[in-house]
């Protein structure tokens, strides 16, 4: 006898989706739920429980629904999390999907919805350490396979994970960029702004959290080298725990009237981060290991100048044309730097980029994907 679905429009589907990401300093994680989910809010036939520690800094990041309850975590320890916390939970409130990151729970009392960003320990193992290499390789691979959907955000990523983790079936669906990034602004407007709040003005841009990974030593290099400071100054916009030694000694080398054009900021707010994004003479994203790269699509959706490293999942971005560079030729790489300086890139480009990433890297395209995996058991 054929099976029929139990769900409907009458029934909400709960879905438990584990957010303590968002307790900690930001990430891209966070730009990944919670776009993914403000999308998903709109169907009122599904019922949300988003849990963290703090669920008054969620709450005002996805707001009031009558399709969402908010489930505070008692402990941020993940051990407690993972073995105690979510099991008990998600048996409590009746969940029937529960969407984690990267590690599941092993008690196991619904479906499982994991999404793997990367697995890039395996391929670039010279940024990790062994314990966090080993930890992640078995955590994730053992999570893959308690899981009944996994998804990730590129092609590269699909096919790493499928390769190292043995799993079969990875769903890509690309981050989105949020509308507000392809707003109209006052160009000129933003940039007195910056440089009367901030004292920076003429700027080449870089947002990434630090790790050696992201390549901020071979970015300020070109900087120096090519005589940049001459003509404009350069921004670092990230979480700054992790800024390698090597980055600081050369830094350190540096005469006052160089190290003046140098400015690293951390815990931007959002909205001075978009003043930044706006405001940049050229974003430049010379990260050599990525499962994704929101940023360099951040920017191009604000019709900034960007040039971005052709490495892992930056490979997809050929939009870009010739401002996407490999990094096993850094000359060209800094010589497009140069260009971009000196000839600035026209309009008519730039809007052609912007509407390509408009098109293409959008939360509807993600959501629908999302749905399409768990269909089976929803009525639509």
């Amino acid at each position: 006898m054929k099976k029929t679905k139990t769900n409907n429009m009458n029934k909400p589907t709960n879905i438990f989706v584990d957010c303590h990401v968002f307790d900690k300093e930001f990430q891209g994680t966070q730009t990944y739920i919670r776009g993914l989910y403000l999308e998903l809010l709109q169907h009122k036939h599904l019922h949300f429980f988003l849990a963290a520690y703090d669920i008054t800094n969620l709450e005002t990041i996805f707001g009031t629904h009558k399709n969402v309850t908010y489930v505070k975590y008692k402990s941020k320890n993940a051990v407690i999390r993972l073995l105690l916390l979510l099991p008990y939970l998600i048996k409590r409130n009746k969940i029937e999907y529960a969407h984690f990151q990267y590690r599941v729970p092993p008690i196991k009392f619904c479906k499982y919805i994991l999404t793997i960003h990367d697995v890039l320990f395996e391929d670039f193992p010279e940024y990790f350490s062994t314990l966090n290499k080993w930890q992640s390789f078995l955590t994730y691979k053992y999570s893959a396979k308690l899981s009944d959907s996994i998804f990730t955000v590129s092609e590269y990523s699909k096919n790493r994970i499928e390769v190292h983790l043995n799993v079969k079936g990875v769903i890509v669906h690309p981050n989105g960029v949020q509308d507000v990034f392809f707003e109209p602004y006052n160009k000129e407007r933003i940039q007195n702004e910056i440089a009367n709040t901030y004292h920076i003005k003429d700027y080449i841009l870089f947002i990434s959290r630090w790790e050696p990974r992201k390549n901020h030593l071979m970015l300020l290099k070109t900087f120096v080298e090519k005589e940049l400071y001459k003509k404009c100054e350069l921004v670092f916009i990230g979480d700054n725990t992790n800024i390698h030694a090597a980055y600081l000694n050369y830094y350190n080398t540096l005469p006052l009237e160089i190290k003046q054009k140098i400015n690293t900021l951390n815990n931007v707010p959002f909205k001075e981060l978009l003043l930044f994004i706006r405001g940049a003479k050229l974003s430049v994203y010379p990260s050599s290991a990525e499962g994704f790269g929101i940023p360099p699509l951040e920017t191009v959706a604000a019709k900034i100048p960007t040039i971005c490293a052709n490495e892992t999942a930056m490979s997809d971005f050929i939009f870009l044309g010739e401002n996407l560079v490999s990094l096993k030729n850094e000359t060209l790489f800094q010589e497009k730097i140069c260009e971009a300086i000196n000839n600035p890139e026209q309009e008519h480009s730039l809007i052609k980029k912007a509407n390509f990433v408009k098109t293409n890297y959008n939360w509807p395209i993600a959501a629908a994907r999302y749905l399409d995996a768990i269909k089976e058991t929803i009525d639509f």
